[in-house]
This record gives C-alpha cells, structure tokens and sequence, in this order.
C-alpha cells in the first residue's frame, strides 16, 4: 500500500520536534519497555545495548529526531535509511514485527506527553510511523530476495560449524566458519558483517555482529573478535567455542563495503579490533591486482595486542604498490622502532593529513568511537569530500561524528 503524507501531518511532526528535544530519550524507554514485553520481540534486539547505561535508546531517540526534523527533506536521510535496512536485515527484522513497534511508539508518546498528545498528534505521528516504516519494508523485502536468489545465499538462520580457531593477540582470536550443509556460501562484500544468534546457558538469546574478517572465497567465512569487559557473547566465544562448535548466522549485511571498481588510492584506517573488515578489503584489493596505491594505517596499545600483523605485511610484501604503517601506544621497553612498530603513540590529525593523499584518496575507516570521531573529523576539516569518507562503527550510532 502506498502512503503518502499530507502538508497538515508534517506541520504536526515537526511542530513536536521541542517535545521530542526535550523527552524523547523518556519516549524511546518507555517505547521499548512496552516492546520488550512481548519475548519474540524482546529477542530480536541486542540486549547489550539497552538499559539505562545502553547508547540504543539514545541512538533511537536522535533518529526519531532527525526523522522529525527532516520529514520534509527525506532525501537527507537516505544514508541512515539504508544503514538501518542493513541493521534489520542482520537481525532478521520482518514486515509483521512493524505493527508491535508503531503500537509501541505511539503508546509511549502518550505515556510521556500526556495531554499533550492530542489525538491529531497521535494520529500525525501514526501516518509518519507507517510511511517510513513501508520505506524500509519495500527495501529490506529487496536485500532479504538479494540474499536468496544469490549463489551461496540464504535467508534466515543458518547453521556454521567452527573449522578453525586462530589466536592473533593477546585479546583478538580469530573462528574460520563453514556451513554444517556443506553448501556453497555467499560471496560477502568485505567490509560486510554476518549477524550470530547465540543461545548462552543461562541467559536469553544472545544477537552480536562481527565484521568478516577475510576476502569473499565462497565456502568459509573468518571473524576475529575482541574480548570484551563484560563481554558475554565475545567471553562465550573465546572461552567455551570449540572446533566443531555450531552457531546460527544469518547472511552477510552493511553498508560499509568496498566497491567493486576502484579507481583512486586507497587510505585503510584502524584502530584495535577495527582491523577486522579492513584486513578483508586488504585481502580483495591484493586478490585483485589493484595498480592504484594502498596505504594500510594501524593502531594499537602494544605488540601483544597487535593482531594480524604478519599476515599484513605479507600481503602489503607481495603487492608493490600497497605500504603498511603501525603505531603503537605504548610499545613495551623491548620493542624496536623500525621493527616491531613504526611509530610510537597515537594518529595524529597532523600526521594523518601530512602523510595521506587527501585531494584524491578514499577512506575507509573503523574503530572505537573516539578515534573515528577525531579521523572523520580531520579529514572533513581538511576538505576531504563526505562521499570519500567512508567508515564503520561497532554498536548503535549514538554520537553524530562531527564534520
């Protein structure tokens, strides 16, 4: 059915746009509170990312934001859509999961505003709900029939056997995967992630992205994860996975992927576990033969959490036009400089600006939040076009990264 939204509905939205400001984190709570009732509901999500201290409901709530504020523009937003297409599609979100959300939303704007919340407000923001939401069904309907009809592919669940179990640092260990079917398996774009449905003794099922770590090959996939503080996912895999072990995943999904034509130079920027879909693009642009210049830009704390690094270097070995640079934070008193790093501390902007081909190159970046906020930003403020920056978080968007 399509919808379409009259001038009077967008005068309501954005006329809520100062009491979204000022409650819309207490509308997003109460939002999900009432969703979470509902256990099938409550499962699709990653639970690590709500609660009081969780960033998803302040992710949410900057979106309702943004949505309202430009609902009269939604040609801005078209980034973020696809973004939250390919979230959905990881975490296997359907056309009859919209109905329990919209019945969530608009109780929890009448719970927070209260009188406020006329029923031309309610109603407004029922028609706003729908539009986008069949926005996001017709595209995601596409990425589910994508994924089918694809050699290798598959929807839903599948399940992949540990083939192999490889120890790169001290916090990062890396689990090749293979279909327990023996079938072939989709071609990811590297830079993709796959969606992993854990069923953890003790404790509701579990939702984790982890980015593919190695270059599309039909038949395995690698992952290579940190373990986290807390982590109960991540903890389970280091600590209980075995060769052999069998885990649900669904098919490779995100917007952060590297082109199938590149024609400038490439900039590879990480930092700590951020390595891991950029190692994948460094193995399809060594596959590749690619005559257009690689340059590969690692941080880490020190030699013993410095994943991949061998593996790297080969790679950039074997290609004369790819170079890789290291830093380490805080090298231990036995590391050479020259050696075991190339430089000492952290990227700099300057270094960054000074030592990259900023009037041509496009970025492709992924860290923890602070180091992708400081390398978007320099590199927006040194003029390096938005559309050849591209970048990968780890977690809901719940900081806009300042350009």
């Amino acid at each position: 059915m399509s919808r379409t939204l009259s001038d009077e509905t967008i005068a309501l939205v954005k006329a809520t746009v100062p009491a979204l400001e000022a409650h819309g984190l207490d509308i997003v709570r109460e939002m999900y509170a009432r969703m979470f009732e509902n256990p099938d509901i409550r499962d699709l999500f990653n639970q690590s990312h709500h609660g009081d201290s969780g960033s998803q409901p302040r992710a949410l709530t900057g979106a309702i934001l943004a949505y309202a504020s430009n609902i009269d523009n939604l040609g801005a937003l078209a980034p973020a859509v696809e973004r939250i297409v390919q979230k959905h599609v990881g975490l296997q979100i359907l056309p009859e999961h919209y109905p329990h959300v919209g019945e969530a939303l608009l109780g929890a704007i009448k719970t927070v505003l209260g009188d406020a919340a006329t029923p031309e407000i309610l109603d407004a923001w029922g028609q706003a709900y729908w539009f986008l939401a069949d926005i996001l069904i017709a595209r995601e309907t596409m990425v589910y029939q994508e994924q089918q009809t694809a050699e290798g592919g598959w929807n839903g669940w599948r399940d992949f056997r540990i083939d192999e179990i490889v120890t790169e640092s001290s916090v990062i260990t890396s689990f090749v995967l293979r279909p327990v079917d023996g079938k072939a398996v989709l071609r990811h774009k590297a830079g993709q992630y796959l969606t992993f449905w854990f069923e953890i003794p003790g404790h509701p099922p579990v939702k984790r992205n982890y980015s593919i770590s190695n270059a599309a090959n039909g038949d395995s996939y690698r992952i290579s994860v940190k373990r986290e503080p807390q982590g109960l996912a991540s903890g389970w895999l280091h600590d209980e996975a075995r060769v052999g072990t069998v885990l649900k995943v669904a098919p490779p999904a995100g917007e952060f992927f590297l082109p199938e034509h590149v024609d400038a130079p490439v900039v590879l920027l990480s930092g700590g576990v951020g390595l891991t879909p950029l190692v994948a693009m460094l193995e399809t642009l060594a596959a590749r033969g690619l005559e257009q210049p690689v340059q590969y830009i690692h941080g880490t704390h020190d030699r013993d959490t410095h994943a991949m690094r061998d593996h790297v270097r080969s790679l950039v070995a074997a290609n004369p036009t790819f170079s890789v640079i290291d830093f380490h934070q805080s090298p231990y008193v036995d590391e050479v400089e020259g050696r075991d790093y190339d430089h000492a501390g952290i990227i700099t902007d300057g270094w960054l600006i000074a030592n990259t081909p900023v009037d041509k190159a496009d970025y492709y970046i992924c860290g923890p939040r602070p180091f992708l906020r400081a390398a978007v930003s320099a590199l927006s403020l040194a003029g390096v076009p938005s559309q050849r920056i591209h970048y990968e978080f780890f977690g809901p968007a719940d900081e806009l990264l300042a350009a």
